[in-house]
This record gives structure tokens, sequence and C-alpha cells, in this order.
């Protein structure tokens, strides 16, 4: 792994003494949903001026339920192994604090979108993989869901602004619809969320939300005590912490990757190398939500991992590739634990008292290196910090 760069170690040092990220203007609310779309930079394509930021936590959030719209089919069949545990995973993860941070940067506009949706579902434990051992008296309790997700537009930003505003209802609503129970807990939040992607992406011609020229990526979690349900479209993507590992949640969708060479190859497409690997030469991603005229090339399918979490867990990133085109995910992880490790510390200490959460630093940090590094395009990046909230010693002591 190479090592920081020297104005970048000096980036954090600053940031642990007092927190003022490079970043110009940063706004702060606690909307359920927020979106990026609309922000606009008042000089020039080459300011980095036009940003938002949001950070939050959740604790014991309402559960929503969602309500069922119209009836769906069944799943199909399949046969599912789900490991028995008599102890749920979640039971020491029942909070997480959250901060996102997304600006235009070097574009003339900004095309990303970025929602953060508290208990957008609320669902019992054996539906999202913990609590599954036979008599589990954990198994029917019911917890709320959280939902994070990053869309990178491309060609405008009408369609990643509908995926801020929609999706999440969209995959509450899917999740909902009757369905064979013996599907498994796994292959019915596959078809949830292949049915939302095309059915948003069915929806963007439907509501006419935009031209077919118009499209966008799709990284979004879904995120209960016991699992990371990570889902993809295109090349946003999503990283976990997990003590000194990076580990990496979704894999871009080129159209170099081998398997997607092939599929777009067998429908009679082809891969342009202009700068860069593109579909026709036009697209430099293979799947994407819209981008009707690239049809059957460019699919609205997701790729979905499902990752029990651990107490070794520190943190997601979830970010467009505005992050990931100047930084490795190995530097991601390795900027983001040290930034979340000392401002904990120094959290447990009292030493902290400007009002950022860890993962809010964490997310501003990676945003105004990136910059640093000219990034050209849009940057938006989520951090979800996974370790239960400490309380600090004279927490403890005011309430003997």
């Amino acid at each position: 792994m190479e090592p920081l760069l020297e104005e970048e170690e000096q980036r954090l040092d600053r940031v642990d003494s007092h927190h003022e990220p490079d970043l110009t203007s940063i706004s702060s609310s606690l909307s359920s949903v927020f979106s990026a779309v609309d922000s606009r930079s008042a000089t020039s394509s080459g300011d980095i001026s036009g940003t938002s930021g949001s950070s939050g936590e959740i604790l014991t959030a309402d559960a929503v339920v969602p309500r069922l719209l119209e009836p769906a089919p069944a799943c199909e069949e399949l046969k599912a192994t789900v490991t028995a545990r008599q102890k749920c995973v979640g039971r020491n993860n029942k909070g997480v604090t959250w901060g996102f941070t997304s600006v235009i940067g070097r574009q003339r506009e900004m095309e990303d979108a970025v929602a953060v949706v508290p208990a957008f579902m609320s669902l019992t434990c054996d539906h999202v993989g913990g609590c599954t051992a036979p008599g589990s008296r954990t198994s029917p309790e019911i917890s709320p869901i959280h939902f994070f997700g990053v869309y990178d537009g491309h060609g405008g930003s009408q369609v990643a602004k509908f995926c801020g505003e929609r999706m999440h209802g969209v995959i509450a609503e899917e999740w909902d619809r009757e369905v064979d129970e013996s599907c498994g807990w796994q292959r019915r939040w596959e078809v949830a969320l292949s049915t939302s992607f095309e059915r948003a992406d069915s929806e963007v011609v439907t509501v006419a939300v935009a031209p077919e020229m118009v499209g966008s990526t799709a990284a979004i979690v879904v995120l209960s005590g016991c699992q990371i349900i990570a889902s993809n479209c295109g090349d946003s993507r999503v990283v976990l912490c997990r003590g000194t590992e990076t580990i990496a949640l979704t894999v871009d969708q080129k159209p170099d990757r081998q398997d997607e060479l092939m599929r777009i190859g067998r429908e009679g497409g082809r891969v342009i190398n202009w700068n860069g690997a593109r579909v026709f030469g036009v697209l430099a991603m293979s799947r994407a939500i819209g981008d009707r005229y690239l049809r059957p090339w460019v699919i609205p399918v997701p790729e979905v991992t499902f990752t029990t979490r651990t107490d070794d867990d520190e943190c997601l990133i979830i970010a467009s590739d505005g992050l990931w085109d100047v930084m490795s995910n190995e530097e991601a992880g390795q900027i983001a634990r040290r930034l979340l490790i000392r401002r904990r510390r120094r959290a447990l200490m009292g030493e902290v008292d400007d009002g950022v959460s860890p993962a809010q630093a964490v997310a501003d940090n990676l945003t105004a290196i990136a910059i640093g590094r000219s990034s050209c395009d849009n940057i938006s990046a989520i951090v979800v910090d996974l370790k239960p909230k400490r309380k600090s010693p004279s927490n403890a002591v005011k309430k003997r």
C-alpha cells in the first residue's frame, strides 16, 4: 500500500485538532432524503465551491412498514442454505452514525444525487439474515432497516435525481409483495432489488423523467443490525472497512470486464476503446438506470452481495467514481480508519467538541483529498460508522 501524500497526512492531522475541510460551503440538515442534484457553482466550471453535506445518527428510529401497492407473482423456487446462529450478531449493532458530502467538483453541472433514509423498512431479524436458528427467541423481533444510496448521472441529472427520490420507496414496495417464503431470505432480496432497479428504469420512461440518452449509476446499501446488503449498477462503488482490511462489496460493471464484454458481444454489441473502454465508444459502463438508446447492451440489472456484520466492522464507504477515479479502495479505507480511530479516541477523552461526527469528518476529507488529486468529476461519498456509539468517561461519571 502506498503511503499517503505529505499534504494529505497534514490534512488528517489538522482534522484531529479542528475540523475545517477545504470545502467552501457545507449545509447541514436532518431530512430523511438528501438530493445534491440542484447544487450549482456560482463561478466557473473550474471552481469547486458548489457543495452539500450532512450527517446524522440512527439509534432507535421508528420503523416504517411499507405498504403493498399492487399484487405480484411469487418468486421462482430456489434452494437456499442459511447458516443457523444461536445469537444474532446484530444485538450489539443497534445504532450507526453517518455523514455525506457531495460536491460539483470541476464539472459544469451537478449530476450526482444522494439518499439517506433511516428506518425505511421494518423487518423481523430472520428476513435479513439474523437469528435464523430454530427456536431462536429473537427471530420474530422487528428492527428498523436503513437505506443509503449514491446515484451518478450522465447526460443530465434527471435520472439520478429521480432515483434519489424514488428508488428506496420502490424497494420497500417490492419487498412487501407476497412471495413463497421457501425461496429463502437472500433470494427474496435478490428478486426485490432486481425488480426494483428494472421498475425504476421503466418509470423513467413512463413518467417521462428524461430523454433516452440520460442515465445514472446506482450503488445502494440496505443495512440491518446483522447484515449489509449491497447492490449496484454501473461504476459507483461500496466498500467495507473491517479491521485492517478494505473489502469491496460491489464490482464496477465496466464494458471491458470479461463477463460484461462477452454479454455485450452475444447481443451483437461492440466495446470500443475511446478514452477508455466504452459501449459503442459512448458509455463507460455496461449497466445503468436509463440509457434506453443503448439497449440491450446497457442493462438495469443489479448485482447483489450479502455480508454478515462482525464486531470488527469499522465503516462503509458508498461513493461515485469521482472518488474512485483518483483513490483506490485501500487508500480510502486507510484514510477512513485513521480518522475514525483518532476522532473516536478524542471523543472518549472529551477532546472533540466541534459537533462533527467521525463519519462526517471522513466523508468531508475523502472528498477534499479527491479534489486535491484533481478529480474531474462530481464527487459524492456517504460514510456509515458501524461502531456502536461509545460514551465518554465524563458522561459515565455524571450518571453515577
